[in-house]
């Protein structure tokens, strides 16, 4: 593989294109300033503005949202894995019908696997603009998204309707339903009743680990945190380990699935065969399956990076515990 040919493969963290209008509550007051991204694979973006970077999935997707300060991410409810990273800011996710039923804050490079099946939401805390990373399960991340139903009812106060099909109308730019097609039913109550409202003691020591938790434990080798026996419950579809210096493998390396790597902090050298690349914090990069790798800190100081593995575990639904 050539210089060129991997560069194809790396989203750098400054040439993301966000999407301001990438779902239901795009014009909703305290939501309508976040930024949508859509790094690999075809993700959850309800906009036809949304741009991908990388359109092939390997087997699940890679996103990001950013926000300024005060800006939340409306209820909603994946039948897939949703798994978040902090690469900057202080964040609140709050989850259940009302998002009162648990809350955990993250700092910088803590990590939630958060359960399927249960209303989740999210905002930036801090006094700064932030960003949080993405991992979705599945190669169709898009079908499973489901709005807390005042989402919807507020959002048609505020000029957007979505439709049946799962595709956003703007009252304001003059767009309406076309002929035949309805708005996107709200919950049935019944259904509503029945979704889970964990406690945060239910959900935190199961789903969140700490940055500095994980790089004690990746002093001597990666720290497993989703996968088979590894730190969080459940196989969501995906392998993610947690690297450090101290951790990274001694020598070059070839997987038959695919890898992608999310430097958390510091910079890092990926050897492969046909030349070398250097990731910075916020940097993705899609190795495909097969190339021989390496993987160096780039420069002194403290690193981390998140890997992100494909496997033969079905995608299946998270519970809480």
């Amino acid at each position: 593989m050539t210089p060129a040919e991997m560069e194809t493969r790396i989203v750098r963290y400054g040439d993301l294109m966000p999407c301001k209008t990438a779902f239901i509550d795009a014009h909703t007051p305290g939501s309508d300033q976040k930024e949508n991204f859509t790094i690999i694979g075809g993700g959850v973006s309800e906009s036809a503005d949304q741009h991908v970077h990388i359109k092939d999935t390997p087997g699940f997707n890679i996103g990001a949202a950013g926000q300024p300060p005060r800006c939340r991410n409306s209820l909603h409810t994946h039948s897939t894995a949703e798994v978040f990273f902090v690469l900057s800011g202080t964040w609140r996710f709050f989850w259940g019908r009302w998002g009162d039923a648990g809350e955990v804050t993250l700092e910088q490079g803590d990590i939630f696997n958060i359960p399927t099946g249960i209303f989740r939401g999210f905002e930036n805390i801090g006094t700064d603009y932030g960003m949080i990373m993405a991992i979705l399960g599945g190669d169709d991340a898009g079908g499973g998204v489901l709005w807390a139903p005042q989402v919807i009812q507020d959002a048609a106060d505020h000029g957007l309707v979505l439709a049946e099909t799962g595709k956003l109308y703007d009252t304001k730019q003059g767009q309406v339903l076309p002929e035949g097609l309805k708005p996107m039913p709200l919950m049935a109550e019944d259904i509503l009743a029945q979704m889970p409202e964990p406690s945060t003691l239910d959900v935190v020591p199961h789903y969140v680990a700490r940055y500095w938790d994980m790089v004690a434990l990746a002093d001597k080798q990666p720290a497993k945190v989703i996968g088979d026996q590894a730190m969080l419950q459940d196989r969501p579809g995906f392998d993610v380990d947690f690297l450090t210096r101290g951790s990274i493998p001694a020598d070059a390396y070839a997987y038959d699935g695919h890898e992608v790597l999310m430097p958390v902090r510091g910079h890092w050298r990926l050897n492969y065969d046909g030349g070398s690349s250097v990731l910075n914090a916020g940097d993705t990069c899609a190795v495909p399956p097969g190339v021989i790798r390496s993987l160096t800190p780039a420069m002194t100081g403290h690193a981390s990076l998140y890997r992100v593995r494909s496997n033969d575990d079905p995608a299946g639904p998270t519970q809480p515990h």
